[in-house]
């Protein structure tokens, strides 16, 4: 995909949290792994929870279990013992992605606005944020919350893009999966893949993204510095 500048002046980065920011794939996937051997499931590559994530905790646990036991008792009793067991282990091996620092000290040294919009449970993603990202101001930081549509929805987005005062025209929206890209493109924000994190090049293209980075402190090509 060949390098895209905008005319368009961006205030501000939307970020996507686990597999953007947060290299979480290993405390995540051996929490669900834990609880499915628990209960007498197979259990699965840490690979593959690059495919189950993206779409909340319940639609990971829905693609870990095997398809003969999807009922809602069987979702609800793991969910259960997902969110218990992550909660005890969700900082044992996750790390911020090599650049991720770096790539946040220039936004901010540039003045542009930052946020975070997960499908992570929020408390978690707040957890998350204050723990591996307290040196960052982020002006709102937003999981998945009860009774709130999660991404695609562009709800959050939107809600982020008001509480910051900022047309959503105007943000960058960097993501990992084609959830993230949907929910740029749905908000009318500027959808940018990052190739380091859990899914493909291919699904990030096919599902709108405009740009494609291998590194974070890409991101800076993508914009004006002159805006103010």
């Amino acid at each position: 995909m060949k390098p895209y500048i905008s005319d368009i002046p961006y205030h501000a980065v939307l970020f996507d949290l686990d597999g953007t920011l947060l290299d979480t794939l290993d405390d995540i996937g051996n929490a669900v792994n834990r609880v499915l051997a628990q209960n007498g499931f197979p259990t699965h590559p840490i690979d593959a929870y690059r495919y189950f994530t993206g779409d909340g905790a319940h639609m990971m646990i829905h693609r870990a279990l095997p398809e003969t036991t999807r009922d809602e008792a069987t979702l609800r009793l793991c969910l259960e013992g997902f969110l218990e067991d992550y909660g005890r282990n969700w900082k044992v091996m996750t790390k911020l992605y090599e650049g991720i620092p770096e790539m946040l000290e220039e936004l901010a040294a540039r003045g542009l606005k930052m946020a975070i919009l997960s499908n992570k449970p929020h408390a978690f993603a707040k957890q998350c944020v204050a723990e591996f990202l307290p040196y960052w101001r982020f002006g709102i930081v937003i999981g998945q919350r009860d009774n709130f549509p999660r991404k695609p929805d562009p709800a959050g987005a939107l809600e982020v893009a008001e509480f910051l005062d900022i047309p959503a025209v105007n943000f960058l929206y960097l993501g990992d999966s084609a959830v993230d890209m949907q929910t740029a493109v749905s908000a009318s924000m500027f959808p940018v893949g990052a190739l380091w994190g859990f899914r493909p090049a291919d699904e990030l293209k096919e599902n709108g993204a405009k740009a494609l980075i291998d590194h974070p402190l890409k991101i800076l090509n993508l914009i004006r510095t002159n805006w103010k």
